[in-house]
């Protein structure tokens, strides 16, 4: 079977959220062969074997290749991940009561842009049932970026890459290597845009403008996804201009949350779950039916109230203290790679939240100059005040904001 139609008719004239190098090498194998040699098929291959599931219970679903709405037939020839099997996926890990996390392994230049909205609403009403986290490993971009960021927290390699928020569309002009090969179309139609994007003539300004209107109403889908999933600003996100950031620029842009690779992410993934407040989740407890649950029985051996209250205290404030100085440590981190390290203090006696904190930084540099170049020093005098805080007052802070 001839593939490269069903192919062809994905990649031109559509709205596409995929990262333009990656583009421009599809382009390159696709285009010559439009008139030449078609792909050979290739036999085929076993599915991809499903997520893996680690013994502390993290799922860990791999989001690789180009992305496309519908992958069948074309999977194992092309090498593609459609929205729908990842889809699954994430349904099946999200209601699957053994598996406590999911982690997204991301390695992707982005795909095609249907679809993808609706998986990324998926991920991150998964939030709301476990803990989801997501590394680009190596790459996150477009499309695939925008799947990271609707988990909770991402991580980024040290020489991975997130971002390229933009879209971007193509339009074939075959209509002078039809003339050479002694070629002419002519097209009888009824309808104004029956026409537009036909690879045998030029674009025309009607339908050009059409598929630009397209392109910005997808692309506003993606900014706002984005803002949402990791709390910036719509303006923030519109100011990367679909770049490519790499190591602690993601950082700085707020397009990621630290540096590391997948098995650090699992690492702190399955560390988090140790947390007493993280099992069973909150829907589970809401969720859950009085009938279900068996009858309580009396026990002679059983521990007393009092014991029982000084216990769960105990254990409260010892995740509270951990909490506030994760608080610390995570806010230092975030001003000094703004080079606003001096600021931190003022943040951790306020109790600002990161996502603000991260957000006042990003504005502060965007108003200061485009041309600041951002580091990680902290100069003497600024790391004495650091050293000033009083983490004792900001833990019972956390904890009193706990118990209201």
């Amino acid at each position: 079977m001839n593939l490269l139609p069903h192919i062809a008719e994905r990649v031109f004239a559509a709205p596409l959220m995929i990262a333009r190098p990656k583009l421009d090498v599809i382009l390159g194998v696709l285009a010559p062969r439009l008139q030449g040699n078609p792909l050979a098929p290739k036999e085929s291959v076993a599915p991809r074997s499903l997520f893996e599931v680690t013994a502390e219970g993290v799922a860990i679903i791999p989001v690789a290749g180009t992305l496309v709405r519908r992958a069948t037939g074309l999977e194992a020839q092309s090498g593609l991940t459609s929205y729908g099997g990842l889809s699954e996926q994430v349904a099946e890990a999200t209601a699957d009561p053994s598996i406590r996390a999911i982690l997204l392994d991301v390695d992707s230049s982005g795909g095609e842009a249907g679809g993808v909205f609706d998986l990324a609403d998926q991920i991150f009403a998964a939030r709301q049932v476990k803990p989801v986290w997501a590394v680009a490993n190596e790459s996150a971009f477009s499309a695939a970026y925008a799947l990271a960021a609707s988990a909770e927290k991402i991580y980024v390699t040290r020489t991975g890459g997130v971002g390229s928020i933009g879209v971007i569309a193509v339009h074939l002009d075959q209509s002078q290597a039809d003339e050479q090969d002694g070629f002419k179309y002519t097209a009888i139609f009824a309808g104004e845009h029956k026409n537009d994007y036909s690879p045998h003539e030029p674009l025309t300004d009607p339908a050009r403008a059409s598929l630009q209107k397209e392109v910005d109403r997808v692309y506003g889908l993606f900014a706002q996804s984005v803002a949402r999933g990791r709390g910036l600003s719509l303006e923030a996100v519109q100011k990367t201009e679909a770049a490519l950031l790499f190591g602690k620029d993601a950082l700085t842009a707020g397009l990621a949350d630290r540096i590391g690779t997948l098995e650090a992410a699992l690492a702190d993934l399955t560390a988090s779950l140790s947390s007493p407040f993280n099992n069973p989740s909150r829907k589970e407890l809401f969720m859950s039916k009085p009938e279900q649950s068996p009858p309580i029985e009396a026990k002679e051996d059983l521990p007393d109230l009092e014991t029982l209250k000084a216990d769960l205290l105990e254990k409260a404030r010892a995740e509270a203290k951990a909490e506030a100085m994760a608080y610390v440590a995570e806010v230092h981190d975030l001003c000094a790679l703004a080079g606003a390290a001096h600021r931190a203090t003022d943040f951790i006696v306020k109790g600002m939240a990161i996502d603000a904190i991260r957000h006042e930084l990003l504005e502060a540099k965007a108003k200061a100059s485009e041309t600041t170049t951002l580091t990680g020093h902290i100069p003497p005098q600024e790391a004495q005040a650091a050293a000033k805080i009083d983490t004792t007052a900001i833990y019972a802070k956390r904890n009193n904001m706990k118990g209201d």
